[in-house]
């Protein structure tokens, strides 16, 4: 059974191998070994803490396949983007430019750098082994840290926001990129994204243009891109929209990739959430669950199970969803369905 857990130091070779090989690569996982044992210590302790308010806080979570003790993906949170230097983002405007004496008024697209998302809480460091077929694994990882924001909301901030990968070619190389960063930086693509450290880097401030940058004098394949997910990152944006994000007025600073926000409060993870009581009894087909428990000294654990409707039904779970859980009958566990109401579909698309 796959279940998502916080990343401890044990798991620093694991976690090694995943940051040397992830593409595109996880700024929160240094591939310098000593620097990612700090970052895994950061997280465990930021686990344990007693915290009031977002700050410093890193939260690293893994999945792992309980049956080999594989890990198979990871993800994390940032309690507070650029609390040490400010989150660098490009903010889409529109700029009217008008002339009553030509008769003109035109409403023009411009991009402007902005760290007005500094300070939120990020879903960041998203990765899955290539090995796993289907999106339930994919969903588990990645929607396990709403799950554990929704449990602890003083931890984050009431929104949170997520950066997606931006299209790039099957060399890695982004259009956006090519029209816009190269001029200033002088290198390529992959080599900044290195040395970015998740966009909260001073250099970018003393590199990138200050002034907006005019949409349409940019070339058109810059142009195309623009907000768009590149197809590797078109799960991960299914995913997020199920959870409850929505497209925002802003985009990646390099690569144009869309960032994406959530009001915690209007979350699935929220809104659709049951704390049932573990219990005995046949196993019931239902629907499948995001089944979630917070336990002693910041252990947490979220799984996916089949439950019968209704919260009185309680939370009937296997012998291995419970081992995964750590959790015993009487013991309150969260649970969301995977999938929102249809419904709830319907009505996003108005």
């Amino acid at each position: 059974m796959l279940f998502v857990r916080p990343g401890r130091l044990a798991d620093l070779d694991a976690l090694e191998q995943m940051a040397r090989t992830a593409q595109p690569v996880l700024h929160s996982l240094p591939h310098d070994r000593r620097a990612l044992e700090a970052r895994i210590a950061l997280s465990e302790d930021s686990f344990r803490a007693e915290v009031d308010f977002p700050g410093e806080e890193f939260y690293l979570f893994v999945l792992e396949d309980s049956q080999t003790g594989k890990l198979m993906g990871t993800a994390s949170i940032v309690a507070a983007a650029g609390y040490a230097d400010p989150f660098y983002v490009f903010r889409n405007d529109a700029l009217i430019h008008a002339s009553r004496e030509l008769h003109v008024n035109r409403k023009i697209h411009a991009l402007t750098m902005s760290h007005e998302l500094t300070g939120k809480s990020r879903l960041a460091g998203y990765y899955i082994d290539p090995s796993l077929r289907g999106d339930a694994a994919a969903q588990l990882i990645s929607r396990a840290r709403m799950m554990y924001i929704a449990a602890n909301r003083k931890r984050f901030t009431p929104e949170v926001f997520s950066l997606l990968l931006g299209v790039t070619d099957e060399n890695g190389v982004s259009p956006f990129w090519e029209a816009l960063g190269r001029k200033f930086f002088g290198r390529n693509f992959a080599d900044i994204e290195v040395e970015s450290g998740g966009r909260s880097r001073t250099f970018i401030a003393e590199v990138m243009p200050t002034y907006p940058v005019y949409v349409p004098l940019l070339p058109e394949a810059a142009q195309r891109v623009l907000g768009e997910p590149d197809a590797n990152a078109l799960l991960a944006y299914e995913i997020h929209l199920e959870e409850g994000f929505e497209t925002d007025r802003y985009v990646d600073i390099f690569d144009a990739g869309p960032v994406l926000t959530a009001q915690v409060d209007r979350s699935a993870s929220v809104r659709y959430n049951e704390t049932r009581l573990v219990r005995e009894a046949a196993a019931p087909q239902g629907d499948t669950y995001l089944i979630a428990h917070n336990g002693a000294d910041g252990e947490f654990r979220c799984v996916l199970g089949e439950l019968a409707a209704g919260k009185e039904a309680g939370a009937v779970l296997s012998q291995a969803a419970r081992a995964a859980l750590g959790v015993r009958d009487g013991d309150a566990v969260r649970c969301v369905p995977l999938h929102r109401p249809q419904d709830e579909h319907s009505g996003d698309a108005q």
